[in-house]
Protein backbone atom coordinates (compact mmCIF):
# COMPACT_ATOMS: atom_id res chain seq x y z
CA UNK A 1 0.00 0.00 0.00
CA UNK A 2 1.50 3.33 -1.08
CA UNK A 3 2.33 5.89 1.59
CA UNK A 4 0.79 9.37 1.41
CA UNK A 5 1.79 12.43 3.34
CA UNK A 6 -1.07 14.90 3.87
CA UNK A 7 -0.16 18.55 4.38
CA UNK A 8 -3.02 20.96 5.01
CA UNK A 9 -1.99 24.59 4.66
CA UNK A 10 -3.68 27.50 6.40
CA UNK A 11 -4.90 25.00 9.05
CA UNK A 12 -8.09 24.83 6.99
CA UNK A 13 -9.63 21.37 6.78
CA UNK A 14 -13.13 22.61 5.93
CA UNK A 15 -13.28 21.28 2.37
CA UNK A 16 -10.86 18.39 2.76
CA UNK A 17 -12.07 16.11 5.56
CA UNK A 18 -14.14 13.79 3.38
CA UNK A 19 -11.38 13.62 0.78
CA UNK A 20 -8.83 12.71 3.45
CA UNK A 21 -11.12 9.98 4.79
CA UNK A 22 -11.38 8.57 1.29
CA UNK A 23 -7.60 8.54 0.84
CA UNK A 24 -7.11 6.72 4.16
CA UNK A 25 -9.22 3.86 2.80
CA UNK A 26 -6.73 3.22 -0.01
CA UNK A 27 -3.35 4.42 1.22
CA UNK A 28 -1.28 4.57 4.36
CA UNK A 29 -1.56 8.23 5.27
CA UNK A 30 0.24 10.46 7.74
CA UNK A 31 -0.70 14.04 8.55
CA UNK A 32 2.05 16.63 8.74
CA UNK A 33 1.80 18.65 11.93
CA UNK A 34 3.79 21.72 12.80
CA UNK A 35 5.41 21.53 16.21
CA UNK A 36 6.79 24.47 18.10
CA UNK A 37 8.34 24.86 21.50
CA UNK A 38 8.40 27.92 23.72
CA UNK A 39 12.05 27.54 24.64
CA UNK A 40 13.57 30.56 26.36
CA UNK A 41 16.40 31.32 23.94
CA UNK A 42 16.56 31.40 20.16
CA UNK A 43 13.08 29.82 19.94
CA UNK A 44 12.40 31.23 16.48
CA UNK A 45 15.52 29.66 15.04
CA UNK A 46 14.99 26.37 16.84
CA UNK A 47 11.35 26.08 15.77
CA UNK A 48 12.26 26.93 12.19
CA UNK A 49 14.89 24.19 12.21
CA UNK A 50 12.38 21.67 13.58
CA UNK A 51 9.78 22.73 11.03
CA UNK A 52 12.05 22.30 8.01
CA UNK A 53 13.43 19.04 9.34
CA UNK A 54 9.91 17.61 9.79
CA UNK A 55 8.87 18.83 6.35
CA UNK A 56 11.90 17.26 4.71
CA UNK A 57 11.29 14.00 6.58
CA UNK A 58 7.67 13.94 5.41
CA UNK A 59 8.81 14.24 1.80
CA UNK A 60 11.38 11.50 2.24
CA UNK A 61 9.14 8.99 4.00
CA UNK A 62 6.18 9.04 1.61
CA UNK A 63 5.57 7.96 -1.97
CA UNK A 64 3.33 10.98 -2.59
CA UNK A 65 2.59 14.15 -0.67
CA UNK A 66 -0.78 15.87 -1.07
CA UNK A 67 -0.80 19.60 -0.31
CA UNK A 68 -4.29 20.92 0.39
CA UNK A 69 -3.94 24.67 -0.34
CA UNK A 70 -0.96 25.65 -2.49
CA UNK A 71 0.43 27.95 0.18
CA UNK A 72 3.40 28.24 2.53
CA UNK A 73 3.91 24.52 3.13
CA UNK A 74 4.20 23.83 -0.59
CA UNK A 75 6.36 26.90 -1.13
CA UNK A 76 8.90 25.69 1.43
CA UNK A 77 8.74 22.06 0.30
CA UNK A 78 9.25 23.01 -3.35
CA UNK A 79 12.70 24.35 -2.48
CA UNK A 80 13.81 20.99 -1.10
CA UNK A 81 15.12 17.97 -3.02
CA UNK A 82 12.32 16.10 -4.79
CA UNK A 83 12.05 12.67 -3.18
CA UNK A 84 8.38 11.85 -3.81
CA UNK A 85 5.44 12.65 -6.06
CA UNK A 86 3.57 15.87 -5.28
CA UNK A 87 -0.08 16.81 -5.83
CA UNK A 88 -1.61 20.07 -4.67
CA UNK A 89 -5.08 21.60 -4.70
CA UNK A 90 -5.15 25.32 -5.42
CA UNK A 91 -8.39 27.05 -4.44
CA UNK A 92 -8.17 30.78 -5.21
CA UNK A 93 -6.13 33.26 -3.17
CA UNK A 94 -2.98 31.14 -3.43
CA UNK A 95 -2.70 31.99 -7.13
CA UNK A 96 -1.60 35.50 -6.23
CA UNK A 97 -0.26 35.22 -2.69
CA UNK A 98 1.82 32.03 -2.89
CA UNK A 99 2.02 30.65 -6.44
CA UNK A 100 4.77 33.07 -7.56
CA UNK A 101 6.98 31.73 -4.75
CA UNK A 102 6.47 28.05 -5.56
CA UNK A 103 8.85 26.01 -7.69
CA UNK A 104 6.25 24.41 -9.97
CA UNK A 105 8.82 21.98 -11.40
CA UNK A 106 8.55 20.28 -8.02
CA UNK A 107 4.80 19.62 -8.46
CA UNK A 108 3.40 16.74 -10.51
CA UNK A 109 -0.27 17.74 -10.59
CA UNK A 110 -2.25 20.88 -9.72
CA UNK A 111 -5.95 20.46 -8.97
CA UNK A 112 -8.02 23.61 -9.59
CA UNK A 113 -11.58 24.04 -8.34
CA UNK A 114 -12.99 25.62 -11.52
CA UNK A 115 -12.21 25.92 -15.21
CA UNK A 116 -11.69 29.64 -14.76
CA UNK A 117 -9.03 29.00 -12.10
CA UNK A 118 -7.34 26.46 -14.39
CA UNK A 119 -7.24 29.02 -17.20
CA UNK A 120 -5.70 31.63 -14.90
CA UNK A 121 -3.06 29.15 -13.70
CA UNK A 122 -2.19 28.21 -17.29
CA UNK A 123 -2.02 31.89 -18.25
CA UNK A 124 0.56 32.57 -15.54
CA UNK A 125 2.44 29.25 -15.81
CA UNK A 126 1.97 28.02 -19.39
CA UNK A 127 4.92 25.62 -19.18
CA UNK A 128 2.97 23.67 -16.52
CA UNK A 129 -0.36 23.59 -18.33
CA UNK A 130 -0.32 19.80 -18.68
CA UNK A 131 -0.26 19.47 -14.88
CA UNK A 132 -3.45 21.48 -14.32
CA UNK A 133 -6.74 19.61 -13.92
CA UNK A 134 -10.19 20.68 -12.74
CA UNK A 135 -12.09 18.96 -9.95
CA UNK A 136 -15.04 20.90 -8.56
CA UNK A 137 -15.39 21.33 -4.83
CA UNK A 138 -17.90 18.90 -3.43
CA UNK A 139 -20.04 18.70 -0.33
CA UNK A 140 -21.95 15.83 1.32
CA UNK A 141 -25.26 16.77 -0.24
CA UNK A 142 -27.25 14.41 1.94
CA UNK A 143 -26.79 17.03 4.68
CA UNK A 144 -28.65 19.58 2.59
CA UNK A 145 -32.00 17.97 2.02
CA UNK A 146 -34.30 20.52 0.38
CA UNK A 147 -37.38 21.47 2.32
CA UNK A 148 -40.69 22.23 0.70
CA UNK A 149 -40.94 25.95 1.28
CA UNK A 150 -44.32 27.35 2.19
CA UNK A 151 -45.51 30.66 0.81
CA UNK A 152 -42.73 33.01 -0.26
CA UNK A 153 -41.54 34.94 2.82
CA UNK A 154 -39.08 37.29 1.08
CA UNK A 155 -36.20 36.01 3.23
CA UNK A 156 -32.89 36.79 1.54
CA UNK A 157 -29.67 35.22 2.75
CA UNK A 158 -25.90 35.45 2.46
CA UNK A 159 -23.22 33.20 3.97
CA UNK A 160 -19.91 35.01 3.86
CA UNK A 161 -17.28 36.89 5.79
CA UNK A 162 -18.06 40.57 6.29
CA UNK A 163 -15.27 41.72 4.01
CA UNK A 164 -14.91 43.89 0.89
CA UNK A 165 -14.56 40.96 -1.50
CA UNK A 166 -18.07 39.75 -0.55
CA UNK A 167 -19.65 43.17 -1.28
CA UNK A 168 -22.03 43.15 1.67
CA UNK A 169 -22.11 46.97 1.66
CA UNK A 170 -23.49 47.00 -1.88
CA UNK A 171 -26.04 44.34 -0.95
CA UNK A 172 -27.33 46.56 1.86
CA UNK A 173 -27.77 49.44 -0.60
CA UNK A 174 -29.67 47.17 -2.97
CA UNK A 175 -31.82 45.95 -0.09
CA UNK A 176 -32.63 49.53 0.93
CA UNK A 177 -33.99 50.16 -2.56
CA UNK A 178 -36.14 47.03 -2.29
CA UNK A 179 -37.60 48.43 0.92
CA UNK A 180 -38.14 51.83 -0.72
CA UNK A 181 -40.02 50.10 -3.52
CA UNK A 182 -42.43 48.65 -0.98
CA UNK A 183 -41.17 45.06 -0.64
CA UNK A 184 -41.24 43.71 2.92
CA UNK A 185 -38.00 41.80 2.65
CA UNK A 186 -35.58 40.57 5.29
CA UNK A 187 -31.86 39.93 4.83
CA UNK A 188 -30.04 37.36 6.97
CA UNK A 189 -26.24 37.39 6.89
CA UNK A 190 -24.31 34.44 8.35
CA UNK A 191 -20.64 35.19 8.89
CA UNK A 192 -18.22 37.31 10.84
CA UNK A 193 -15.92 40.26 10.08
CA UNK A 194 -12.65 39.31 8.40
CA UNK A 195 -9.57 41.29 7.47
CA UNK A 196 -9.95 45.04 7.81
CA UNK A 197 -12.64 45.50 10.47
CA UNK A 198 -13.29 49.03 9.25
CA UNK A 199 -15.38 47.46 6.51
CA UNK A 200 -17.65 45.62 8.97
CA UNK A 201 -18.08 48.81 11.00
CA UNK A 202 -18.97 50.72 7.83
CA UNK A 203 -21.60 48.12 6.93
CA UNK A 204 -23.06 48.28 10.44
CA UNK A 205 -23.16 52.08 10.30
CA UNK A 206 -24.89 51.98 6.89
CA UNK A 207 -27.59 49.65 8.19
CA UNK A 208 -28.27 51.99 11.12
CA UNK A 209 -28.19 55.12 8.96
CA UNK A 210 -30.78 53.63 6.60
CA UNK A 211 -32.95 52.48 9.49
CA UNK A 212 -32.76 48.81 8.51
CA UNK A 213 -31.94 47.30 11.92
CA UNK A 214 -35.30 45.49 12.04
CA UNK A 215 -34.88 44.07 8.54
CA UNK A 216 -31.19 43.11 8.24
CA UNK A 217 -29.85 40.54 10.70
CA UNK A 218 -26.16 39.77 11.27
CA UNK A 219 -26.21 36.26 12.71
CA UNK A 220 -22.50 35.57 13.11
CA UNK A 221 -20.89 32.18 12.63
CA UNK A 222 -23.53 29.50 12.10
CA UNK A 223 -22.67 25.96 13.20
CA UNK A 224 -25.62 24.32 11.42
CA UNK A 225 -25.76 25.81 7.93
CA UNK A 226 -28.17 23.18 6.50
CA UNK A 227 -30.80 24.11 9.10
CA UNK A 228 -30.13 27.83 8.70
CA UNK A 229 -30.67 27.64 4.95
CA UNK A 230 -34.16 26.23 5.40
CA UNK A 231 -35.52 29.70 6.20
CA UNK A 232 -33.91 31.32 3.15
CA UNK A 233 -36.01 31.90 0.01
CA UNK A 234 -33.29 33.53 -2.11
CA UNK A 235 -29.55 33.08 -1.54
CA UNK A 236 -27.34 35.91 -2.80
CA UNK A 237 -23.68 35.68 -3.78
CA UNK A 238 -22.46 39.24 -4.42
CA UNK A 239 -18.69 38.64 -4.39
CA UNK A 240 -16.44 40.13 -7.02
CA UNK A 241 -14.06 37.12 -6.79
CA UNK A 242 -14.40 33.47 -5.83
CA UNK A 243 -12.50 30.30 -6.63
CA UNK A 244 -15.63 28.23 -6.32
CA UNK A 245 -18.04 29.35 -3.63
CA UNK A 246 -18.93 26.42 -1.39
CA UNK A 247 -21.67 28.42 0.38
CA UNK A 248 -23.39 28.87 -2.96
CA UNK A 249 -23.38 25.18 -3.87
CA UNK A 250 -24.68 24.36 -0.38
CA UNK A 251 -27.57 26.79 -0.88
CA UNK A 252 -28.34 25.20 -4.24
CA UNK A 253 -28.36 21.77 -2.63
CA UNK A 254 -30.64 23.01 0.16
CA UNK A 255 -33.30 24.04 -2.36
CA UNK A 256 -32.78 27.79 -2.17
CA UNK A 257 -33.24 29.89 -5.25
CA UNK A 258 -29.79 31.38 -5.89
CA UNK A 259 -28.58 34.55 -7.59
CA UNK A 260 -24.96 35.45 -8.11
CA UNK A 261 -22.85 38.35 -9.27
CA UNK A 262 -20.96 37.38 -12.42
CA UNK A 263 -17.62 36.73 -10.69
CA UNK A 264 -15.45 34.71 -13.04
CA UNK A 265 -16.45 31.07 -12.74
CA UNK A 266 -20.00 31.71 -11.49
CA UNK A 267 -21.29 30.55 -14.87
CA UNK A 268 -19.85 27.11 -14.07
CA UNK A 269 -22.18 26.90 -11.08
CA UNK A 270 -25.41 28.63 -12.06
CA UNK A 271 -27.48 29.09 -15.23
CA UNK A 272 -26.90 32.40 -17.01
CA UNK A 273 -30.40 33.53 -16.01
CA UNK A 274 -29.30 33.46 -12.36
CA UNK A 275 -26.37 35.83 -12.84
CA UNK A 276 -26.38 39.61 -12.52
CA UNK A 277 -23.90 42.44 -12.97
CA UNK A 278 -25.43 45.50 -11.33
CA UNK A 279 -27.39 45.88 -8.11
CA UNK A 280 -30.33 47.08 -10.22
CA UNK A 281 -30.30 43.76 -12.10
CA UNK A 282 -30.16 41.87 -8.82
CA UNK A 283 -33.16 43.79 -7.52
CA UNK A 284 -35.09 43.07 -10.72
CA UNK A 285 -34.30 39.34 -10.52
CA UNK A 286 -35.41 39.19 -6.89
CA UNK A 287 -38.69 40.94 -7.66
CA UNK A 288 -39.30 38.75 -10.72
CA UNK A 289 -38.83 35.55 -8.72
CA UNK A 290 -40.99 36.86 -5.86
CA UNK A 291 -43.81 37.43 -8.34
CA UNK A 292 -43.85 33.88 -9.73
CA UNK A 293 -46.54 31.39 -8.78
CA UNK A 294 -45.42 29.10 -5.96
CA UNK A 295 -45.21 26.01 -8.19
CA UNK A 296 -42.85 27.82 -10.60
CA UNK A 297 -40.65 28.89 -7.70
CA UNK A 298 -40.49 25.25 -6.59
CA UNK A 299 -39.53 24.13 -10.10
CA UNK A 300 -36.64 26.59 -10.22
CA UNK A 301 -35.46 25.50 -6.78
CA UNK A 302 -35.55 21.86 -7.85
CA UNK A 303 -33.51 22.64 -10.97
CA UNK A 304 -30.73 24.16 -8.88
CA UNK A 305 -30.80 21.21 -6.48
CA UNK A 306 -30.44 18.84 -9.44
CA UNK A 307 -27.54 20.90 -10.80
CA UNK A 308 -25.77 20.75 -7.45
CA UNK A 309 -26.21 16.98 -7.27
CA UNK A 310 -24.87 16.49 -10.80
CA UNK A 311 -21.76 18.66 -10.38
CA UNK A 312 -20.89 19.16 -6.72
CA UNK A 313 -21.44 15.91 -4.84
CA UNK A 314 -18.48 15.10 -2.58
CA UNK A 315 -18.72 11.47 -3.67
CA UNK A 316 -17.70 12.49 -7.20
CA UNK A 317 -14.98 14.81 -5.91
CA UNK A 318 -13.45 12.06 -3.76
CA UNK A 319 -13.32 9.58 -6.62
CA UNK A 320 -11.82 12.09 -9.05
CA UNK A 321 -9.09 13.15 -6.64
CA UNK A 322 -8.26 9.55 -5.75
CA UNK A 323 -7.96 8.79 -9.47
CA UNK A 324 -5.49 11.66 -9.88
CA UNK A 325 -3.43 10.36 -6.96
CA UNK A 326 -3.42 6.89 -8.52
CA UNK A 327 -2.29 8.24 -11.88
CA UNK A 328 0.54 10.29 -10.39
CA UNK A 329 1.75 7.36 -8.31
CA UNK A 330 1.94 5.29 -11.49
CA UNK A 331 4.25 7.82 -13.15
CA UNK A 332 8.00 7.64 -12.80
CA UNK A 333 9.62 10.07 -10.38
Amino acid sequence: MAKLGVLVGEDRWSFFREIHEELTQHYTTTIFQRKSYAVPFFYNKINATLYFRALRRTLQQNDLCFFEWASDLLMHASRMPKTCKVVTRLHSFELFEWAPQINWNFVDRVILVSEFMRQRFVEYYPQHAQKAVVVFNGRPLELFQPVVHGPFQFNLGMVCSISPIKRVYETVLMFHQLQADGYAARLYIAGEPAGDHRYALAVERLVKHLGLQDHIFFEGQISDIPSWLQKIDIFISNSFWEGQQVALLEAMAAGCYCLSHFWAGAEEMLPTANLFVTEAELRQQIVAYAGLPHYEQQQLQAQLRTLACERFDIQQTKVQIRQIVREVLAESL
